[in-house]
């Protein structure tokens, strides 16, 4: 249990490093999440579409450096990636003997912490002492900042990003991870203003908009507040922010599935807008999984829409047994709708009220 806690705490900050690096267009990324149970709960295949994205500024991303500062620098951050996925592997080796051999579970499992904190350990005497000879090399601030916030050090993380922020304020990617930051721990208002700032340095990065969406889609009370709108002008607003993203990065899966996902929130359900959001995510899906996943999804939009042979469809193209217990429950959930439908029909005078849907914390 332990370790399948330690596992899902490394993955959900990380988000899935190497879908980060593509999406934040770096050679090397920083992962460190702030973690959107409201959303990810409900899309089993993709905890991380609904986390805010994190991004680091590695330099120049064309051409070869020659400086040999850069050269050390990008050196330690090879280091630390390596080192994210050594401990990933070892998580991962741990949680292998669980079930076959619990000895050996228990043995490895009362080494990992100390594993795991001398493999970063070896990572954090680098930057230190890269940081010590280069005190105003402000990517390195950041990339150590970030490095220190997936390790549970926040407090020193984030001390160090904004001592990046201080010496370079153009740089976006210091700005979206500090607004993770603060929509996590700190002032969501203040979130909302540094997502703003780095879209404004860099219109063009999609990780930027998406985590803006995210945020003010999650925090609605502060968002009325902070931006003047009515909830249904937020939603819109959040939409917008999402549907910005996809432009500048149309074959994302977990973007779609964010965005999809977020029409669960509006009432009333703007049905024929969430089937586009889900049919988008499946043409864009990169496995059967998760095109098994959208079918679920798209089964419960055109259940709750009282489409309930379309309904059907969808769910008789889920086999894989991982969604057996969801693929039941939206079952069960089908047929007690269609016989309260059937019950009205009979008799038109019924006030029996309908069952609240499922929450999209327990079906997918």
């Amino acid at each position: 249990m332990i370790v399948k806690m330690l596992r899902y705490w490394i993955h959900s900050m990380r988000g899935g490093t190497a879908a980060i690096r593509s999406r934040c267009g770096f050679p090397a990324g920083r992962a460190f999440s702030c973690v959107s149970l409201v959303l990810a709960l409900a899309f089993p295949v993709a905890l991380t579409g609904a986390e805010t994205k994190p991004a680091r500024d590695s330099g120049p991303a064309t051409g070869e450096t020659t400086d040999p500062v850069e050269l050390e620098f990008k050196s330690i951050m090879r280091e630390d990636d390596a080192a994210q996925d050594d401990v990933d592997a070892m998580i991962k080796e741990v949680q292998a003997l669980e079930d076959r051999e619990p000895k050996a579970y228990e043995l490895k499992s009362a080494t990992l912490n100390s594993r795991i904190d001398q493999r970063y350990a070896i990572v954090r005497k680098r930057y230190e002492d890269f940081l010590r000879r280069h005190p105003r090399h402000a990517r390195a601030e950041l990339a150590y900042g970030s490095f220190l916030y997936d390790i549970q050090e926040e407090e020193e993380g984030v001390r160090h990003m904004e001592r990046a922020r201080d010496l370079d304020p153009k740089n976006p990617a210091v700005w979206n991870n500090l607004a993770n930051h603060h929509g996590h721990h700190g002032d969501v208002k203040v979130a909302f203003e540094y997502y703003a700032k780095a879209i404004e340095l860099d219109p063009e990065q999609p990780v930027y908009l998406q985590n803006l969406a995210t945020t003010v889609y999650l925090f609605r009370t502060d968002g009325k507040e902070y931006y003047g709108l009515s909830e249904e002008e937020l939603f819109n607003k959040s939409l917008d922010l999402y549907r910005r993203a996809i432009r500048l990065d149309p074959k994302s899966f977990t973007l779609a599935a964010d965005y999809a996902q977020t029409y669960y929130g509006i009432r009333p359900l703007r049905t024929e807008d969430a089937l586009k959001a889900w049919r988008h995510a499946l043409e864009v899906a990169g496995d059967s999984i998760e095109r098994q996943g959208v079918q679920l999804h798209l089964a419960r939009v055109q259940m709750m829409s009282g489409h309930f042979a379309a309904a059907r469809e969808h769910l008789q193209l889920v086999t894989d047994d991982m969604y057996r217990v969801l693929k039941e429950r939206l079952q069960r959930s089908l047929e007690h709708r269609e016989a309260q439908a059937a019950g009205s029909r009979r008799d038109p005078s019924s006030t029996t009220p309908e069952k609240k849907d499922v929450e999209p914390s327990t079906v997918p």
